[in-house]
């Protein structure tokens, strides 16, 4: 249904695109019919009518249309050929008559405004429409005029080719004449601004974003200083009856003077520039002083004068801004009057009103120049604030650098102060980005530099590719003749650089450099905050022992795992492990060794888990594992796993009696999604239930959960899949004196749990693995397998609550206090 809607409107779209050239073409038509045979005067004049309407309604549209199409040149084209091929035709009866020159105006009219393209397809069609007119000219018994026919058609090419060419051309001129004053009015306004002192360098040497805004500030500062100026002058004009009043002001060199403003009826003034030393000019600028001349003679010669000058009298008088000479303000008059010393006071207050309105938009442009750069900064500092992490922080950086001035390469450096390296860790530019990543030692560099002088290098950011270096003589960014580099330091603090290039020479100017200076200070406020978020994220989340996710972050991944294992109804397994006789370590080799133990079995469960899979510290020697995409056999073979490589490694650490070399085991439950719960409390109370059954069957095994462990009766139900340990040389756990109080049952809910000890990482070795027995079990490599060969001996198995009552009558492990770590100490690891 949606493709059939498609097409209808398809279909409709292109019917009303071609609906007024089918018209036109059934117009021309009637008009060859009406060549061959007269049309009755009720169908010539509908026919009328519709041609009318039609050509109205076109040319109407192509009137209002900014940017016509060629399809509507092309339409309005036509439908003038066929109105006047049926003028031509009423008027004259033939083609051979006075009124066909229309034709050629038409065909004129559409060259010089449609496309080139419509115009072409206008005078074929104009062509054609003549040869079929003559040819049903002829059916009516009149000779078939081929001789006068091609006259005609090559007459309307001549016009249209002629017309197109010549008046296209035209338009070209104007449009460069047009372009060239405006070039020319921009470059006086720039100028201007500059011998005002509104523009501090030249547009060229700045980037597009500040090159707009200073010619932005520098047109608004010239107009209201001309105006200024303009309303002083013509006061002056009026009060003191002159002829001319012109402020001409002097370039930079000193060399020119140009009228900066006028107020004069004299049609014969001279537009300048004038040499400073010329007339007049020279005299005041001499002397330095007002220079009145009175009784001049009508051959007298002034320099602002084109001609004869028609005055009498006139006075020059320098004007200066805190004491250098700026211009000349120069005033004359016809009447062959000497200007008195009031009225040179009045010239003088004129001149001093001028550089008051100079100085006074030089402040606005200033300020207006500051508010641009403070919302700039006022943006980077809003976007680094809003980045939380590293990446964030450097891009915000490097787009606030842009945004700044015109940035063609940038990198940002991290210092490594231990290791004494840097590293390139972003880089945004073309062809540059095999740099990222790349790492090398403090040196001689500008990068190094930098860090080591808290200042931006180079001097005024121009780059000498052959003598300076800004990483190493390998590492290079590419070709500039502009680069910066600028420290990012937080409380003499060095944490890298930020490098910026540009490939205009001078783009990094004294203003440019002191904004970005404050943006690297930001930058380097914003990626200290990323670095100490990032360090409480992995102290909030992670175990400082064992370097693992904490009880908190686990039980949010849990929830995670369990949502997507209901939502697409997959298999999840949960596996609880602990160590076996714990206290007895911490007590026998002490906590130190008992830390040790701890590390090491959660560098084992790290290696065997998947990369999916998420491995916890949940309390104490207490380790949880949740695996996706895992059913009770894969589980059970991960656990096997687990068990035997701890089983097989040997602990050495050092001890209070000395060097300490010890072996653990562990016994682990395991529960699964969806058999032994659909939450994460039943999920763990149901893996808690299968560690305890390990642990009263003889501890070293692994036990998967089954059913039959919810039932309450005394009959002892055997374990599902319980894989029992070969016989432990361990010796037994001592009992409980009768005095001391019960352990806490496991049975409770995860909230409940024994409280994590949080220790100190132990400076001891990492552990060594003992090389498995002749008839071991088996290693899988993954979790899913075939059951392991080799069949072990059948263990006694017990109810959950015989085994919970067994278990809590035998010493447990308490929650205990870090002990105190030498962070010097070096244990002995055997190879």
């Amino acid at each position: 249904m949606a493709n059939l809607v498609l097409a209808v409107l398809t279909a409709r779209r292109i019917a009303r695109n071609a609906a007024p050239l089918a018209c036109a073409l059934a117009l021309g038509g009637l008009v060859v019919l009406d060549a061959a045979e007269p049309l009755p005067k009720l169908a010539a004049a509908v026919a009328l009518l519709v041609l009318v309407a039609a050509l109205v309604q076109r040319a109407r549209r192509r009137a209002v249309a900014i940017e016509a199409s060629a399809l509507l040149d092309l339409e309005v084209g036509s439908l003038l050929v066929v109105a006047t091929f049926a003028a031509v035709l009423r008027l004259d009866g033939s083609l051979d008559g006075d009124a066909h020159a229309a034709l050629y105006v038409v065909i004129a009219l559409v060259s010089a405004f449609a496309r080139p393209g419509a115009s072409l397809l206008v005078a074929l069609a104009a062509a054609a429409l003549e040869l079929a007119v003559r040819s049903a000219m002829a059916k009516r018994g009149a000779p078939i005029a081929w001789g006068a026919a091609a006259p005609h058609i090559g007459f309307m090419a001549v016009f249209s080719v002629l017309n197109a060419a010549i008046l296209r051309a035209e338009i070209s001129r104007v449009r460069k004449a047009s372009n060239t004053r405006l070039k020319a009015e921009i470059e006086r306004l720039r100028d201007d601004a500059r011998s005002y002192r509104l523009l501090s360098a030249p547009a060229q040497a700045r980037g597009a974003a500040q090159k707009g805004d200073d010619e932005r500030l520098a047109r608004s500062g010239v107009e209201e200083i001309h105006q200024s100026v303009l309303f002083a002058l013509r006061l002056l004009r009026e009060s003191l009856d002159l002829y001319t009043a012109m402020l001409l002001w002097q370039n930079d060199a000193g060399t020119h003077l140009r009228i900066s403003e006028l107020a004069s009826d004299a049609p014969n003034l001279s537009e300048g520039p004038f040499l400073s030393g010329d007339g007049v000019f020279g005299a005041a600028i001499t002397q330095r002083a007002p220079v009145v001349i009175g009784g001049l003679k009508p051959g007298y010669k002034l320099p602002y004068y084109v001609g004869p000058s028609p005055v009498r009298a006139v006075c020059a008088l320098p004007v200066f801004e805190h004491g250098q000479l700026r211009g000349v303000l120069v005033v004359d008059r016809v009447e062959d009057r000497p200007f008195s010393p009031r009225e040179l006071e009045l010239i003088d207050e004129a001149c001093r009103y001028a550089v008051r309105a100079i100085q006074n938009e030089r402040v606005f442009v200033q300020l207006e120049r500051a508010k641009v750069e403070q919302g700039k900064l006022y943006r980077a500092a809003e976007a680094l604030g809003a980045a939380t992490t590293e990446p964030g922080v450097i891009e915000a950086g490097v787009t606030s650098a842009r945004e700044i001035t015109s940035v063609d390469f940038a990198a940002v450096t991290l210092y490594d102060e231990a290791q004494k390296v840097h590293e390139i860790r972003a880089v945004s530019g073309d062809g540059v980005a095999e740099l990222t990543g790349q790492r090398f030692r403090h040196n001689a560099g500008l990068v190094s530099m930098v860090l080591q002088n808290r200042h931006p290098l180079p001097y005024r950011g121009e780059y000498d590719e052959k003598r300076q270096v800004v990483f190493t003589r390998r590492v290079t960014p590419p070709s500039m003749p502009s680069i910066i580099v600028l420290p990012l330091v937080v409380h003499d603090r060095p944490l890298g650089t930020l490098v910026l290039g540009s490939r205009r020479r001078a783009a990094f100017t004294d203003s440019v450099r002191s904004t970005l200076e404050v943006l690297a200070s930001h930058m380097a406020v914003s990626l200290s905050n990323a670095r100490m978020m990032r360090r409480l994220e992995e102290l909030a989340t992670m175990d400082g022992l064992t370097g693992l996710l904490n009880k908190r972050a686990m039980l949010e991944v849990a929830d995670q795992k369990i949502t997507a294992a209901r939502r697409f109804s997959r298999r999840l397994s949960v596996l609880v492990t602990d160590i076996d006789h714990f206290k007895k370590v911490n007590d026998t080799y002490g906590h130190d060794v008992g830390d040790v133990i701890i590390k090491g079995l959660g560098d084992v469960l790290r290696r065997a888990k998947r990369t999916t899979d998420a491995v916890a510290r949940f309390g104490g020697e207490e380790f949880v594992v949740i695996c996706e995409e895992t059913d009770a056999r894969g589980a059970m073979l991960l656990a096997e796993r687990v068990r035997e490589e701890l089983g097989r490694t040997t602990f050495h650490a050092a001890g209070s009696n000395g060097p300490v070399q010890c072996q653990v085991t562990c016994s682990i439950g395991i529960a699964t999604y969806p058999e032994a719960g659909s939450t994460w409390e039943e999920l763990f109370k149901a893996a808690d239930e299968s560690l305890y059954v390990s642990k009263r069957s003889g501890r070293n095994r692994s036990t998967a959960w089954s059913p039959s462990m919810r039932s309450s009766s005394g009959h002892p139900p055997a374990p599902e899949a319980s894989a029992p340990a070969k016989p432990a040389s361990e010796p037994p756990a001592p009992s409980r004196p009768a005095s001391e109080p019960p352990a806490p049952s496991r049975s409770a809910p995860p909230a409940a749990a024994r409280p994590a000890s949080a220790r100190p990482a132990a400076a001891a070795p990492a552990p060594q693995r003992r090389p498995p027995a002749a008839g071991g079990g088996p290693a899988s490599a993954g979790h899913d397998g075939a059951p392991p060969g080799g069949k072990r001996a059948a263990a006694p198995s017990l109810s959950p609550a015989q085994a919970r009552a067994a278990v809590e009558a035998e010493p447990r492990s308490k929650p205990r206090r870090p002990p105190e770590v030498d962070p010097t100490s070096k244990p002995k690891t055997a190879a």
